[in-house]
């Protein structure tokens, strides 16, 4: 990759001027593989909802860095050893680690490839990448996948306070104008530490921490889990479902070449040979929009009617209960969906379909959030804290959701 001297400064709406370190590091944002999260939405289809949230996974990445170049100054500061190649292996690990995310992120992760997750096809781009870069990202690879000697590297990374939670609640919460997800991310930065080579943050920070337990349980439920958000989600992947069958069944779809490439390919992790890889980084949200707008003029009844649907926000109803639907409602709909619209048994499940949502701001059985008391002892959040409600969030809530056309049941 060639070399550059332009100035390396993105003005971002969220911290301001937003600095580049190294070179290697812009050479990495400069890649054609970078470059296309500017063109991945950060939050799927929650713009229905939110008519700001157009935020791209370019702005998270690039958000994530910078607040991991505070986190490394911080933890200097208190005396952490943090080699000058150790900061940049976990720069580069955290711009990186959602490089792999497809057409609108987490709305279509399982959709065009089969049992591969976003963290698996990181860490395929990261290896690709180092190739090219001739080894310069070995240590961001040993981080990014926990296997580095220091797991407190890992867990600024990925843990249940990371850079990347860290960015996407105050990057989200602006962008969608839900202030309830607004956190203090420069202070619980500043009350970070290291013990015994774990992260932990300092006792006078546990306030903050509840604060962005609380919001994240909060955006969850009113921006992530929003019911409307839901239900274009699980139409976007049933367009795509239903392209696949109308694809196998004639070969007369239009679409990119590399869209149609996973519609009649059902692709796995074996799978990804570089030219698969170069395949699926020609993937982005474009292709995706131009297809439904191709879509919606299709002979297929269904192909056409789900296209539509979400190119006009003219989307399912969708009901959401603490209890799953009953079996005898759910016929009921299903029966007068297929009369009204003359589908079969098969076909009605494009239409009519139940599902169940679940929130957990806080996993203490995964990973926990440490306090460091004044007494130097190490204890959970959750104990620590006089707040109540924080015992309530390490508990999943489930709902229960189900989807039909309001046409069936007027």
């Amino acid at each position: 990759m060639a070399t550059t001297r332009k100035l390396k400064l993105f003005n971002d709406p969220i911290y301001g001027f937003i600095r580049i370190p190294n070179p290697q590091l812009f050479k990495l944002i400069s890649h054609p593989f970078f470059q296309r999260l500017r063109r991945i939405s950060q939050m799927g289809m929650s713009y229905l909802v939110f008519p700001g949230a157009h935020h791209t996974r370019f702005h998270h990445a690039l958000g994530s860095m910078h607040l991991m170049q505070q986190a490394l100054e911080v933890l200097r500061y208190k005396g952490v050893v943090i080699t000058e190649e150790e900061a940049h292996g976990l720069l580069g690990a955290i711009l990186l680690h959602d490089i792999g995310h497809g057409p609108f992120s987490h709305a279509m992760e399982h959709s065009l490839v089969s049992g591969v997750s976003h963290e698996d096809l990181s860490l395929l781009f990261m290896e690709q990448l180092n190739k090219e870069c001739k080894g310069e990202l070995n240590l961001a690879i040993e981080i990014f996948k926990g296997s580095y000697h220091k797991k407190f590297l890992n867990q600024l990374v990925s843990s249940q306070l990371d850079m990347d939670r860290l960015d996407y609640l105050k990057r989200d919460s602006f962008y969608t104008g839900v202030a309830e997800g607004n956190i203090n991310a420069e202070r619980l930065i500043t009350m970070l530490n290291v013990v015994d080579g774990s992260l932990v943050v300092e006792q006078k920070g546990i306030y903050s921490v509840e604060k962005f337990l609380i919001a994240r349980r909060f955006m969850y439920w009113q921006v992530y889990l929003h019911k409307t958000g839901i239900v274009a989600e699980q139409l976007l992947i049933r367009v795509l479902r239903r392209a696949r069958e109308v694809y196998d069944g004639d070969g007369t779809l239009t679409a990119s070449d590399s869209l149609l490439y996973f519609l009649a390919n059902e692709v796995r992790h074996k799978d990804f040979r570089p030219d698969i890889l170069l395949k699926f980084a020609s993937l982005d949200d474009v292709d995706i929009l131009s297809a439904l707008k191709t879509w919606q003029h299709h002979p297929d009844f269904i192909l056409s009617e789900l296209s539509k649907m979400i190119l006009n926000r003219q989307l399912l109803k969708i009901k959401v209960k603490d209890k799953p639907p009953s079996a005898k409602k759910l016929e009921k709909i299903k029966a007068a969906c297929i009369s009204k619209f003359e589908l079969s048994e098969k076909e009605v499940s494009y239409f009519v379909f139940t599902g169940s949502i679940e929130n957990r701001a806080y996993n203490r059985e995964k990973e926990n959030i440490n306090i460091l008391m004044e007494n130097s002892r190490i204890t959970d959040v959750a104990k620590a804290s006089d707040h109540l409600n924080l015992d309530a969030l390490s508990k999943t809530v489930t709902k229960h959701y189900m989807c039909y056309p309001k046409k069936s049941v007027s």
